[in-house]
This record gives C-alpha cells, structure tokens and sequence, in this order.
C-alpha cells in the first residue's frame, strides 16, 4: 500500500468493530453530528485507520436515512482529498452507488462529470460506483462512463474500467461481452482482461 499517511497496523475489521463500538456509546443524533463527525475524523486524522473509521461510521446501516442528496459535498470532498484507490472504492462502491441508486436522476449527470474532470480520483469514483449494484446497475450510465476514460494510460482508470465491467458480467454477461466485442479496439488490454477474467 503507497500512502503518504502511516498506519498503526490495526485491521480493517479490528477498525470497525472499535468504531461500532464507540458509535454505540456515544450515539450521533442527527445527519449535522454525522457529517461533523465524518469530517472530523478524515481532516484530522494523522494514521490511515483513523480514515477507515470515519468511512465506518459513515456507512453503518443506523444512519441511512441520513444519507441523502446532502451528503454529495461531503462524498467529493472525501474522494477528493482521499487519493487513493483503497479508501476512494470504498466510498465510490458503498456510499456514492447507494446514492446514485436512491436518487438515479441527480446522481447520473454529476457521475458523468465526474467521468471527464481533471481529477483522476472524480473518475476513478464514477467508474466504480455501481460496482456491486448487480441488476440495479444503469448500463447506460455505465457505458457512457467507460466511454469517456478510454484511451486513458493511468493504471487506475484502466483497471477500474476493467472491475466495473467484471462486477456487472456478474448479473448481465451477455451485455458486457457485446461491449467489449463492441470496443475491442479502444479498451486497453488490461481493461479487457479484467472485465472478461469470469467470461470464459
């Protein structure tokens, strides 16, 4: 792992348990304690766990009705300041993708945006925001995303393009194999190989 911020050598699972357990304690009471506490622990943090907590508490399944519309500022500060794929998928998979299917009509333009800025980090997000979403996957959106990074040299984005395909061949195949068919001659081998790895 390459990252700037030093590690105490505690587990991710280790992490969210303690972080679980504090949040029992000492309970948030509504969506300004969430986003205060999340912000506290990301701008604050000196070691990387202190960010994977924060990412804990902002996922747990108690606070779900928090997460509306209002947190976008939040999630693109988080990816922004982030910069990094470990805590940048994370968020784009579980938080951002939760957002995008609760509110398909808001979210799909700003991940389109978000698919050509300059930050490689705003793109990375968009590719791998419906990884996981299975049948709630918008092929549409997805396609139009992918499309906007080929070409890309950054390994990053390459491989990203790559995991958001396999993870939708998981529940339509046969579309993802027509899109790789399809643009074969634009996706880049590492894209292709990662997205037909469980096609046979």
């Amino acid at each position: 792992m390459k990252s700037a911020m030093p590690y105490r050598g505690v587990t991710l699972p280790e992490v969210r348990r303690v972080a679980k357990a504090a949040l029992k304690e000492h309970p948030l009471h509504d969506q300004s304690d969430l986003i205060a506490t999340v912000i506290a622990l990301w701008d604050d943090a000196e070691y990387r766990e202190e960010r994977y907590a924060a990412l804990t508490v902002l996922q747990v399944p108690k606070h779900r009705n928090w997460r509306d519309l209002t947190l976008l500022p939040l999630y693109e500060h988080l990816v922004i300041t982030g910069r990094w794929w470990d805590l940048v998928d994370d968020l784009a998979s579980h938080s951002i993708g939760e957002l995008l299917r609760a509110y398909p009509t808001e979210l799909a333009p700003v991940m389109r945006e978000w698919a050509a800025n300059d930050d490689l980090w705003r793109r990375r997000a968009a590719l791998v925001c419906q990884v996981g979403a299975k049948s709630e996957t918008d092929p549409e959106l997805l396609a139009d995303i992918i499309m906007a990074a080929v070409g890309e040299r950054d390994f990053f984005v390459r491989k990203g393009i790559g995991w958001a395909l396999r993870d939708y061949a998981r529940a339509d195949p046969d579309w993802v194999r027509a899109f790789v068919a399809g643009h074969a001659d634009v996706l880049s081998p590492l894209s292709i190989r990662e997205a037909t790895k469980h096609l046979g």
